[in-house]
């Protein structure tokens, strides 16, 4: 739909629904396409017609400036919305006719999307325009239904980016002063998103519209204008993905430190990793079991905390060996580096427990434990008989049900022109769950 298409009110069923469900007429929301005019002359009449009939105008400090005059009270749009948008309800429940001004679809990352979770759809009509990815793609000639979307945009964190390309079709990324396309690259680069190039579009529409599409190494260094931009990730190469039962011959590990992969598909079948969990690895070493759980924690998230440098520096090149762009690395000693970390769900304890006895090692399980919510589940990987006496003494005080397996396996190697099975330690694998 576009500017000067604009109905000038909802069709009769909509008015219907929308008067039995909200019992007012419903709030608009118009989208404005990814550059809006910025004078009122520029406007489509249709447009105009609203803009002179609306009692409420709401939207953003740059739309609300380029509009001096028109309605009786206006509220800006600005974080956090709680403010502004209790306005709007309660201006919307006295009967007055409000309009909120927004950029491109406003569906589209946008307070339509907002004000529909918080009113309901009956109450809440959106006249949707041309978002900010269907005009980058049109700069592309690139399909947009196959295009991926996040938005960092006012955000924290980067999973939703990591998700997101993990399907390895183009992404769509909304951005901000703090996530940047220059610190966009800059993150990919260090998880190793080699397959990746980058689109930036900047003001769109405007006089002054900049574009160009680059290597990562190209945006990483690339002067940052401070406009918000809207970034197309685009894969020039197959993406790498970690999965269960990696050959760990070809990860980097300092002194041989890594855990067999029968022991790995053990460990992460006693975990029960879900898509959406956040998993701990304490000791993570090479970091094998932190990267194969994120192959299994897609849409989460996995933190590998090591207290030694030169382990931890394996892990950071074995992520982007792998691809496993969701795993973060800690490097600290446990329990006094665990702080600021996100909630887990699942803990592996690998070599965090080895060596430690008596009081360490209760501490150290005392305080993963308190980290873990209702059904949580923690798993801990002994080779020591010591470390496992401790932590099987721990649990039973505690009085947590908990499964104990032990892994045996060999593997083939030559022998006298011929091959022979030579066996792994055995290693104990204690389970537990936390009770509600």
């Amino acid at each position: 739909m576009t500017l000067s298409a604009l109905p000038d009110s909802p069709p009769a069923s909509c008015r219907r629904d929308a008067a039995s469900s909200c019992g007012q007429t419903p709030i608009t929301v118009l989208g404005m396409g990814a550059a809006p005019p910025l004078s009122p002359e520029e406007l489509p009449m249709p447009m105009q017609r609203l803009l002179a009939e609306a009692d409420v105008l709401a939207g953003g400090e740059r739309m609300l400036d380029a509009i001096p005059q028109g309605a009786e009270e206006r509220v800006r749009l600005a974080a956090p919305l709680e403010k502004a948008l209790r306005t709007i309800r309660d201006r919307h429940a006295a009967g007055r006719r409000v309009l909120v001004l927004a950029d491109g679809d406003p569906l589209y990352f946008g307070i339509g999307a907002t004000l529909v979770r918080a009113l309901g759809a009956a109450c809440v009509r959106i006249l949707p325009q041309v978002s900010s990815l269907q005009a980058a793609c049109a700069r592309l000639g690139l399909p947009w239904h196959d295009v991926r979307s996040c938005s960092l945009h006012g955000r924290h964190g980067w999973q939703s980016l990591h998700t997101a390309l993990r399907a390895g079709t183009p992404v769509c990324v909304l951005t901000d002063a703090r996530y940047s396309p220059g610190v966009i690259a800059r993150h990919l680069l260090d998880r190793g998103a080699d397959w990746l190039r980058m689109a930036i579009f900047e003001r769109m529409g405007a006089a002054d519209e900049a574009g160009a599409v680059l290597s990562l190494d190209e945006a990483a260094v690339r002067p940052e204008s401070g406009a918000c931009a809207t970034v197309l990730l685009l894969p020039h190469g197959r993406p790498r993905i970690p999965f269960p039962g990696m050959d760990h011959s070809r990860f980097a590990r300092h002194a041989g430190l890594v855990t067999k992969r029968p022991v790995r598909a053990a460990a992460l079948s006693l975990l029960r990793v879900e898509p959406h969990h956040v998993v701990w690895d304490i000791g993570s070493g090479s970091g094998a079991v932190a990267l194969e759980a994120a192959a299994l924690a897609w849409a989460g998230q996995v933190c590998a905390v090591e207290r030694h440098a030169m382990r931890a520096i394996d892990i950071q090149h074995n992520r982007r060996l792998t691809g496993a762009l969701n795993v973060d690395i800690r490097y600290g000693s446990a329990p006094d580096c665990l702080p600021g970390l996100p909630a887990p769900d699942r803990i592996f304890l690998g070599g965090g427990l080895g060596g430690r006895q008596g009081a360490q090692a209760e501490a150290l399980l005392k305080a993963l434990c308190a980290y873990l919510p209702a059904g949580g589940r923690l798993v801990a990987a002994c080779v020591l008989l010591g470390s496992l006496h401790a932590a099987l003494e721990f649990f039973h005080t505690l009085g947590w049900p908990l499964e104990l397996e032990c892994v045996q396996a060999a593997e083939a190697r030559p022998l006298a022109g011929d091959i022979h099975l030579a066996a792994h330690n055995p290693a104990y694998l204690l389970a537990v769950e936390k009770p509600a």
